[in-house]
């Protein structure tokens, strides 16, 4: 096992999704996204946490990933929300995943290859109503339901759209987002009156799962949230959450440099005065990017220490101070929760966090997990946790 790895507290993701479904109506359902590997998590084990801890659907960006979890075993509904070329048709049908449909070629591509192989297909119609990504537009929404109808082998199991900025409390923001569910209750409406039923409803991410209670419909679709981060600072403590990836590695090696020795590539920084330096295993092939440096503390035992110098492809460099008690092997948390039953004892300084090093980067906690690459082992810590 790699010095450096990535802890995953499926314990954490569980209570997570308590968090979550306590601020929800009784029957609401829970589409909980597993795309891009789960936020970075791994898939297949968060599916099987997030099921057990009452998901009623899942999520995926490609029918691949779908296909992943179907070859693992998972019979939950699967959700395709990204749209697929025509070559991926038979997939769909084989592996029994319901994707977004949003025009009349793709519906009858899909009708087609359904009848051939004599199979049934839920789909789900998804209504742009101002992400202005994918989705018809509100207008031919009832004209769509109808042909899927018209389709003995489809089915309209659920009517979506997506919301851009629900997780903002700016006045403006809040007022885009109303008129977005405005419009996508408009476009329900004429699907019903052309004698439709919708199927499933559901409008709401993070962001409008605490904002927005009237978006929540029959199913909401938490991602960041379900992975311990707010959907943004407007929003930060509204729902209890905690990270579920710690990501940890090890001092491999320490040297006491003389003031003004530089570090690492570029000579980019040199010590102001006489200090040790520890090296870390772990590097931007990791997913920690060169941009953390200067500007990222690590946490070994109960202190912080600054990356210094260049992060480089493998390895990273702190600084450890002149006279330090930091030893050779110590245990170095790059982000994660603070306070883990893995830990001997909680530490008085708070672990960076996802959303620490998003800041430094200026980017957000998603691009982070996600970030973290394959060769980092995923350790999976706290599955049956209620």
């Amino acid at each position: 096992m790699r010095a450096t790895r990535a802890i995953i507290h499926l314990g954490n993701l569980q209570s997570n999704i308590a968090s979550i479904r306590r601020f929800l109506s009784p029957g609401t359902r829970l589409c909980v996204p597993v795309k891009a590997d789960a936020y970075g998590h791994g898939a297949i084990r968060v599916a099987i946490a997030a099921i057990r801890a009452g998901a009623t659907h899942l999520a995926v960006a490609s029918v691949q990933e779908g296909i992943d979890l179907r070859e693992a075993g998972i019979v939950t509904p699967i959700l395709s929300l990204s749209l697929p070329i025509p070559e991926e048709i038979p997939s769909i049908i084989d592996y029994e995943l319901s994707p977004l449909v949003v025009d009349s070629e793709f519906i009858e591509d899909l009708a087609r290859v359904a009848k051939m192989k004599g199979r049934q297909v839920p789909v789900h119609l998804k209504i742009d109503t101002g992400m202005n990504r994918i989705g018809c537009s509100p207008e031919n929404a009832a004209e769509l339901a109808r042909l899927i109808g018209r389709h003995r082998n489809l089915e309209l199991a659920g009517t979506a759209t997506h919301l851009s900025v629900a997780d903002s409390a700016a006045q403006e923001d809040i007022e885009y987002t109303r008129e977005q569910l405005n419009r996508f209750d408009a476009a329900v409406e004429t699907i019903r009156q052309a004698g439709v039923d919708p199927g499933i409803l559901h409008a709401a991410n993070s962001g409008a799962i605490v904002q927005f209670p009237e978006s929540h419909y029959d199913m909401v679709r938490p991602g960041i949230l379900t992975y311990g981060y707010a959907p943004s600072a407007d929003l930060e403590g509204r729902i209890p959450v905690v990270p579920v990836m710690e990501l940890e590695t090890r001092v491999v090696a320490m040297k006491k440099i003389m003031a003004g020795c530089p570090v690492s590539y570029g000579r980019s920084w040199c010590a102001p005065e006489d200090t040790w330096i520890g090296t870390l295993p772990i590097g931007y092939a990791d997913g920690l990017p060169r941009k953390l440096s200067p500007g990222l503390r690590v946490r070994i035992g109960d202190g912080l220490f600054p990356i210094v110098g260049k992060i480089c492809m493998d390895q990273c460099m702190v600084d450890l101070g002149a006279d330090p008690w930091v030893q050779r092997w110590d245990r170095v948390v790059v982000f994660g929760p603070t306070g883990n039953p893995a830990e001997e004892k909680i530490p008085e300084v708070p672990s960076p966090t996802a959303e620490t090093l998003a800041e430094i980067l200026g980017t957000i906690p998603y691009e982070v997990t996600c970030g973290i690459n394959k060769r980092v082992p995923r350790v999976y810590d706290g599955e049956n946790a209620r």
